[in-house]
């Protein structure tokens, strides 16, 4: 489960929104960063030449309020900015997303969810849900991706983390208050059809190690957030790698091609004059083959901004 959750946490935006779909309206409160509590001091870097800039920040989808990380070297690296850019844009409402995941989602074929799974897998599987007072009935039209997905971070609220107060949803939030456009690396579907086209086999062992570790989640993420909000790229890639070598087909499609695909994108960017705020998971940016390795094998060098 390590595996996939911490490539979940720092590497797909797309998170999130799983969550929030199943989550109570209510939840959904107008995007607003908490008053800072608790100093933070990300990692931030950037790409230069005589009349383009690129910043690249590494962002953690789900986050605690009270983490001051939008503030010195990253705020004013954004304030100058002319444009903002995620992984993907951020859908206007939940009702929007919904119609884009729901048919990638749902198992068009009519299988259960519950068939899939074995008796002691469906018996897990069932407690957890009973767990987070979620019916099994809920899920069971689903693709076993979308369930662990989701099952994946709806733990986390619990114990403080809100997905409305991830890095994407503020700085989209900061870019629509002071008129700066938002472009997308990737569109919803595409983020969503990494995940919709793992095999049948891929999506139960995601959906049964993300039930058996699920008291983890908690412990996991503080950690990879204590990294990232200290602005270690290097030991966050230490905790994302531990077991990157057991799934290498996973690692591939889920941050190195990407990262290469970005690579493209931003370097075809360079022949434009402006400055773009880059913001993509902090996965992305740590260890080996992160996104400044594929810019760099194409002729771009991103320096470490100090703050």
């Amino acid at each position: 489960m390590k595996t996939w959750f911490k490539k979940l946490s720092t590497a797909c935006a797309i998170v999130a929104f799983s969550s929030s779909a199943m989550l109570p309206a209510a939840h959904a409160a107008e995007q607003a960063a908490a008053p800072a509590t608790t100093d933070a001091d990300p990692a931030l870097w950037v790409v230069k030449d005589k009349d383009t800039t690129i910043y690249l920040f590494g962002t953690v989808h789900v986050l605690k309020p009270g983490l001051g990380w939008f503030d010195e070297a990253v705020k004013t690296a954004f304030d100058k900015s002319d444009e903002l850019m995620l992984e993907m844009v951020m859908p206007e409402d939940q009702a929007e997303m919904l119609k884009v995941m729901m048919p990638l989602a749902i198992d068009q074929s009519g299988k259960t969810l519950s068939s899939r799974l074995d008796a002691p897998q469906l018996e897990a599987y069932q407690a957890a849900l009973a767990s987070l007072g979620i019916a099994p009935a809920q899920f069971d039209m689903f693709e076993p991706w979308f369930p662990a997905m989701t099952l994946s971070v709806l733990p986390l609220t619990k114990l403080g983390y809100d997905p409305e107060q991830g890095v994407e949803k503020l700085l989209t939030a900061s870019a629509k208050k002071t008129g700066k456009p938002v472009a997308g690396l990737e569109t919803p579907t595409e983020q969503l059809g990494f995940f919709d086209t793992l095999p049948e086999t891929q999506q139960i062992a995601f959906l049964n190690s993300v039930v058996k570790d699920l008291d983890k989640l908690g412990p996991q993420l503080d950690k990879m957030v204590g990294q990232w909000a200290k602005g270690d790229p290097d030991a966050l890639a230490v905790t994302m790698n531990e077991s990157l070598a057991a799934t290498p087909e996973l690692a591939a499609t889920l941050l190195w091609d990407r990262n290469a695909r970005w690579a493209d994108q931003l370097k075809a960017r360079m022949d434009q004059p402006g400055t773009v705020f880059v913001a993509v998971g902090a996965g992305h940016l740590a260890g080996a083959k992160s996104l400044q390795d594929y810019l760099k094998a194409r002729g771009l060098v991103a320096k470490r901004v100090k703050y």
